[in-house]
């Protein structure tokens, strides 16, 4: 969190009498210990967090992922250290009209952090001196990153305005119950937390079904509906009798009930779909158990492999379906280390069985001769390059290697926009925003736990129009097509169409050739083809020549080394 920013904010708000909860995830490997401290692995700041608020009327509750009783002792190490809290929510109340209020509610992919403050034109260079001052990130170097690129941030987030903000408020507040529970000695106190307000002791604010919403055949109206990722051991309220759990849609575990209401509206939502899929997501793999090796990694979420089986019914059914998967050029970190590669394998793993299934499919009604996988199924990513304006870029005391990746991304000028987006549009009717990463870390629901939401507007279906919906779906997701290609075409509003699919492909292979060409030269456009040669018959390799990421390194269909862990999965 930048204190000097939402920190402030958030202490003069709680000053005027705003009671102000954080929830925080707490980083078993960040300590502060009599005057030592570590940062933790994953940076995320969080003893800094308290301490900056230790003063203060902001009550900050760290919270940290555990197993839950009845688990073993190396269960509880593993899901203590290597699985977050992953949720990303802010929950407040707003003005309803007639000296009434609200509850409002934002979910998505944004941390309330450092380096994620951004444009549709994500900078590298050009505001490192200027709006990103003391807003750098960029985790790709190891070193001193004086004078490098900006890591760009691209997300997906929303704001809930409806009877469901409700629902993330109960999240919330189950979450908060279950982390102050007290422990040992504290089970001697009668009231352990009254830091929760109670809204029917508010009487201004409306109470959920009170909330004014539009008629289901207003135009703008919409359905919307709360989803989780999440178990018992983190959460309370969930039944104490599994018998009860099929009736809230939970899943009985080992010692625990689950609730996998991400996954399974990812899964549903695909076997829905009849035209096209949309994703933006920060990690893309899963279905292993149809992999061609590693089959018992335990990547088992089945969203892949139920959009490979989506597409591959349509090619039975001779109609046309397309895919368009937007994903980081690599994960956040160092390309080359040891758990990137990792996910870079397992990635390269799903995407070789989609393209293969795919393929299959096309040889089984006799049309391998006439299309390809990828006039199905197209990966993407995100890239820009900056031309050095005539001040030229400020020497901030570089003195790395010529060859290392810091002084080659200075002289090419260029570096990826990182899409940290947990997002799918589905027929332009649909839409799927949240915390939750396509891998199996987000859908299992004993890992990280997350949350997300599902909306559609009822007079933008196809059932309703009868033709393609021109809601504020569609019109997010062309919005977001606009920003990653630099323009607007007439095939944008076909998505499903064969020609919209192979002029994205040939607008990302221009982009990708500017981007890796010796020459620095702006881009119009920031959406680049994925890295690796697809062939006719689905198989997935690198391609000759660019075998390595641009000036960082790291090979880009990963590498496989040592035990196989959970971490990566």
């Amino acid at each position: 969190m930048n204190m000097g920013n939402a920190g402030d904010l958030l202490k003069a708000k709680s000053q005027e009498g705003v009671r102000v909860l954080l929830l925080v995830w707490d980083d078993p490997t960040s300590r502060s210990i009599l005057g030592y401290k570590t940062d933790g692995i994953m940076q995320t700041h969080d003893e800094e967090t308290r301490r900056f608020f230790k003063h203060s009327s902001v009550q900050v509750l760290l919270c940290p992922r555990s197993a839950g009783k009845g688990h073993s002792w190396a269960k509880k190490q593993e899901v203590g250290t290597i699985y977050t809290h992953h949720q990303k929510t802010v929950i407040v109340d707003a003005d309803a009209g007639q000296n009434k209020r609200k509850i409002i509610a934002f979910v998505g992919g944004l941390d309330l952090c450092l380096g994620r403050y951004d444009t549709p034109t994500h900078p590298i260079f050009r505001t490192l001196q200027t709006v990103h001052e003391n807003d750098f990130h960029n985790p790709t170097f190891a070193g001193p990153a004086a004078g490098c690129p900006r890591e760009p941030w691209h997300d997906l987030h929303c704001k809930i305005d409806s009877p469901a903000a409700y629902d993330i408020l109960t999240n919330f507040e189950e979450r908060w119950l279950k982390a102050s529970k007290p422990r040992g000695l504290q089970k001697l106190k009668t009231s352990y937390d009254d830091a929760l307000l109670k809204l029917e002791r508010i009487p201004e604010i409306l109470r959920m079904d009170d909330v004014p919403s539009l008629s289901k055949d207003h135009p703008e109206s919409w359905h919307v509906q709360v989803f989780r990722s999440i178990d018992s051991s983190s959460v309370q309220g969930f039944p104490k009798d599994p018998k009860d759990a099929t009736a809230k849609n939970l899943v009985c575990g080992k010692n625990v009930l689950i609730d996998m209401s991400i996954h399974t509206a990812y899964v549903k939502a695909i076997r829905s779909a009849q035209h096209f899929i949309y994703i933006e997501n920060q990690y893309f793999l899963g279905s292993s158990y149809n992999w061609s090796s590693f089959t018992d990694v335990g990547a088992n979420n089945l969203i892949p492999m139920e959009i490979a089986l989506k597409i591959t019914s349509k090619i039975r059914a001779n109609e046309r379906f397309s895919v368009y998967i937007l994903i980081p050029m690599w994960p956040e970190g160092i390309p080359t280390s040891t758990a990137i590669q990792r996910i870079l394998f397992w990635q390269n793993k799903t995407m070789q069985m989609m393209y293969e299934t795919i393929y299959k499919a096309l040889v089984e009604v006799g049309l391998e001769n006439k299309y390809e996988p990828q006039d199905y199924l197209n990966f993407f990513c995100l890239g820009n390059r900056e031309v050095e304006d005539l001040n030229g870029t400020p020497n901030l005391g570089n003195s790395s290697a010529a060859n290392s990746p810091p002084a080659l991304t200075r002289k090419n000028r260029r570096f990826m926009i990182y899409v940290h987006s947990k997002g799918m549009i589905v027929d332009d009717e649909y839409v799927i925003l949240g915390s939750a990463n396509i891998n199996q870390r987000s859908m299992e629901g004993t890992r990280d736990t997350e949350i997300a939401m599902g909306a559609y507007q009822p007079r933008h279906t196809w059932a309703t129009r009868h033709s393609n919906p021109r809601g504020q779906v569609h019109g997010y997701r062309m919005s977001l097509w606009v920003e990653h290609t630099g323009t607007l075409e007439e095939c944008f509003k076909q998505p499903k169409s064969l020609e919209c699919m192979r002029r994205l492909r040939t607008i990302g292979e221009i982009n990708w050739r500017q981007f890796v060409s010796d020459e620095v030269s702006k881009m119009k456009g920031h959406l680049l083809k994925y890295p690796v040669e697809v062939d006719r018959t689905g198989k997935v390799k690198a391609i000759a020549g660019c075998e390595t990421f641009p000036d960082v390194g790291g090979i880009i269909v990963g590498s496989f080394t040592a035990i196989q862990e959970n971490l990566t999965i």
